[in-house]
């Protein structure tokens, strides 16, 4: 069965929260029809409208760079040249190949189809769980990855939501928005501007 929202009015009487919870009432059920239900207290849907904000606000900012070569793929490969210059080769020279060598990967990558992209839910992810909302999980083949948890209302109380959203603006700010704002409370305040003209939530 579907979940309904409700606000409960000082008379003691719920209402719906949400145009889609007024449809469903009044399509699905007859007048005086008796509904049985669980209530649990969501956490507040306007800081969760807020949250998204500022998600949106640093995907907006942020631009790939990089090409079609990872992070750490690139650390790999530079490890790997200075690696070799400590048993007596040129650091220098083995940095310049490494380097020549991930431009030529990253070349044919593009050329094979591969293009640089932006995905929204890939970098909701990344920003969840570089906040340290995630879990570790072990694949069959042995290596693992982190995933991030949910942030739906039912899987997290306000608490927990606050301490997200922080560790959240701080990832952000850290990584995006510190190049274009000067506090983190400009950045929060663009954000607060956004769902107060109704943009991107």
């Amino acid at each position: 069965m579907a979940q309904l929202q409700l606000i409960k009015q000082s008379s003691g009487i719920l209402i719906p929260a949400t145009p889609e919870t007024r449809e469903l009432l009044q399509s699905k059920f007859k007048l005086g029809a008796v509904l049985v239900a669980e209530f649990r207290q969501v956490r507040n849907p306007a800081f969760h409208r807020r949250f998204f904000a500022l998600l949106n606000l640093g995907f907006e900012y942020w631009e790939p760079t990089g090409g079609a070569i990872s992070s750490n793929e690139r650390k790999l490969i530079t490890g790997y040249a200075k690696f070799l210059a400590s048993f007596g080769g040129s650091e220098g020279t083995l940095l310049d190949a490494a380097e020549q060598y991930l431009e030529q990967v990253g070349s044919r990558r593009i050329t094979n189809g591969i293009s640089l992209c932006k995905s929204f839910d890939a970098y909701r992810a990344w920003v969840t769980i570089e906040s340290g909302h995630y879990d570790t999980i072990q694949l069959p083949d042995g290596t693992l990855r982190k995933h991030p948890r949910s942030i739906a209302f039912a899987n997290m109380d306000e608490s927990e939501f606050q301490q997200l959203y922080k560790a959240a603006l701080d990832v952000l700010w850290r990584w995006i928005l510190s190049r274009t704002f000067k506090h983190q409370s400009e950045a929060e305040n663009a954000a607060a501007q956004l769902v107060s003209f109704g943009g991107w939530c």
